[in-house]
């Protein structure tokens, strides 16, 4: 079977780059606004749920409009990989399980961790749903 050749082009790494910038500053300011209070890091929870959210939805939404065109593919790259990849983070969840499973709050660590995974499929289903809902027809009607 004949490989298939994959090509990236320079605009579309710009793309992604400044997608992500923008996404991982909104993800400090978010951050920053919303200090830790107590042992449970909810900025965090609320950036991983808003951004699985919002990418059900986008995605969805690009799909369900026909096959992909350069448009949907730069909106897709802009705001999909690299907004929202910049956005959230699986590092900082990953991170801040560990903390809160070694210093002694085991069981909001291990709730933390299952709670953000579960509902964070749950705000993707729920993303898509209204990603799927609210498409455009193409000759201009809901």
């Amino acid at each position: 079977m004949p490989i298939k050749k994959f090509t990236v082009r320079r605009s579309e790494i710009l793309l992604v780059f400044a997608g992500a910038s923008v996404g991982t500053a909104t993800r400090l300011a978010v951050s920053l606004a919303l200090p830790r209070e107590g042992s449970l890091p909810l900025a965090i929870l609320l950036i991983n749920l808003c951004g699985a959210f919002a990418l059900g939805w986008l995605l969805t939404s690009l799909a369900t409009r026909g096959p992909e065109n350069s448009r949907r593919k730069k909106l897709r790259l802009l705001l999909g990989t690299g907004f929202m990849g910049g956005f959230t983070t699986y590092s900082a969840l990953a991170t801040d399980t560990m903390l809160l499973l070694t210093q002694g709050d085991a069981k909001t660590g291990l709730l933390y961790a299952l709670g953000t995974v579960l509902f964070g499929a749950l705000a993707t289903w729920c993303g898509m749903l209204v990603g799927a809902r609210t498409r455009t027809d193409p000759q201009g009607g809901k």
